[in-house]
Order: structure tokens, then sequence, then C-alpha cells
């Protein structure tokens, strides 16, 4: 593992997605670089259909919508 330098604007976006997606810092900036990495590698893929791959790739299944109240 190793230290990656990102200027301080970008930083302070970084720590303010963490604190929204309930992610540490670390961890949204793993996030960030995987679905980058994601959309270079398939750029025919929207980003909701590459989030969508990830999560049926580990098992995550989605919970049934609701139907609108009256």
């Amino acid at each position: 593992m190793g230290i990656v330098n990102i200027d301080d604007d970008l930083h302070d976006n970084l720590r303010r997605a963490s604190t929204v997606s309930g992610r540490s810092i670390n961890a949204q900036a793993g996030f960030w670089i995987r679905i980058g990495m994601l959309c270079e590698l398939n750029p025919h893929l929207s980003y909701q259909e590459l989030v969508a791959r990830e999560l049926a790739a580990a098992g995550v299944r989605p919970a049934p919508l609701l139907a609108p109240s009256p």
C-alpha cells in the first residue's frame, strides 16, 4: 500500500463525499478509483450498469420496489 498525493480541492471533495456515502475517506477514494477504471474499460456501460454489475458480482440482490401509496 502506498501514498497517493492529490490536490487539496480534490481531497476536500473526497472528504465531503465520504461523509455523505458513509464511507471512510480511503474507501471513498478506492470506490472512485474502481468506478473510474471500470468506466474506462467499459465505455459502453452507464454508471448505473457498472454499479449493478458490481453489486451482482458481490452477491447483493436488489430489494423489491414498493408500490407507491395512493
